[in-house]
């Protein structure tokens, strides 16, 4: 090991054993957010950020074991693999983070674009039509952005309001129903989500700061033996 300081080569270890955590938490966090009841399947092809970040963490996870066998076998090749890769995903990651800014402002625009086309809901398939009642079920809410009558006909038992004050209800072809649309829950709910992308991507954006600098640093020693 001359030439290589010992503290130098186990710290680029046990960084790339944290990368590597951290590579299977942004992984499991994104695939939550992808398949989470909170938002319907309807509408998460939409999330741009959310995919970007699945495959993030699956290239974190491969890049962290590089990372780990590089320092160990004090391998150039190895280490310049994972400082190039590093940089790569440290570039996703900024982009990842533009996108759930612009999302996060712009949710309530590009969800009304979205949901848009499915109206009326009547004519959309059985599948779409059970996803959009358990939404409004868990939302408290009827119908899309208008309301029930985006439903096009009888709205149906799932708009029901029951459980809330009558100043939140509406009547709708003589039944009681929310008054408010699930565009509002949807888009509360894809800014909650936006801002745990964000700050999923802003601690590994920093994490890998420091991994550029370890990787660069032990690659030189290694080149000075």
């Amino acid at each position: 090991m001359a030439g290589v300081s010992g503290c130098m080569k186990y710290s680029m270890f046990f960084f790339n054993f944290l990368f590597w955590l951290c590579g299977c938490f942004i992984l499991g966090v994104s695939i939550w957010l992808r398949v989470s009841k909170d938002v319907q399947h309807t509408v998460q092809e939409d999330i741009p950020a959310i995919n970007l970040m699945i495959a993030i963490g699956a290239i974190i996870t491969g890049l962290g074991f590089f990372g780990c066998c590089g320092a160990i076998r004090e391998s150039r090749c190895l280490l310049l693999l994972f400082f190039i890769g590093l940089l790569l995903i440290f570039i996703l990651l900024v982009a990842a983070g533009i996108l759930g800014v612009v999302y996060r402002l712009k949710a309530e625009g590009m969800l009304t674009d979205t949901l848009q086309k499915y109206i009326p809901i009547d004519t959309q398939s059985a599948e779409f039509k059970t996803d959009i009642e358990n939404l409004q079920t868990q939302g408290k809410c009827c119908g899309l952005i208008k309301g029930a009558q985006d439903w096009g006909g009888v709205a149906p038992a799932s708009c029901n309001c029951t459980d809330k004050p009558a100043s939140d209800c509406v009547l709708y072809k003589g039944t009681n129903v929310y008054k408010q649309p699930c565009l509002q829950f949807l888009t509360d709910m894809m800014t909650k989500h936006a801002g745990i992308i964000l700050g999923v991507a802003f601690g590994l954006a920093v994490v890998m700061l420091f991994g550029l600098g370890f990787s660069m640093s032990l690659y030189c020693q290694i080149g000075r033996k």
